[in-house]
C-alpha cells in the first residue's frame, strides 16, 4: 500500500519558521528558506534572528537569489 497523498504534501506545503511582523520566514523543500511579506524593518529583524539562532540558514527574498 502507498500512501502518495502524504508523500506528496509533505514535499510541497511550506513550513513556517518564524514570523517578524508581518513577515514569515517559510521553509521551502530542501533547505531552502524564504522571507515573505517583509518590510525593511521585518527584513532587519529577521537577519538578526537568523544571525544568532540559524546561522546555517540563508535567507532569500521571493524573487530573488540568496547570496552565498
Amino acid at each position: 500500500m502507498k500512501y502518495r497523498n502524504v508523500l506528496t504534501k509533505s514535499k510541497t506545503q511550506l513550513r513556517v519558521v518564524a514570523s517578524f511582523g508581518r513577515a514569515n520566514l517559510v521553509r521551502i523543500v530542501g533547505a531552502n528558506y524564504e522571507l515573505r511579506g517583509a518590510s525593511a524593518d521585518d527584513l532587519t529583524a529577521a537577519k538578526e534572528w537568523v544571525s544568532l539562532f540559524m546561522h546555517e540558514a540563508c535567507v532569500a527574498l521571493p524573487g530573488r537569489p540568496s547570496r552565498n
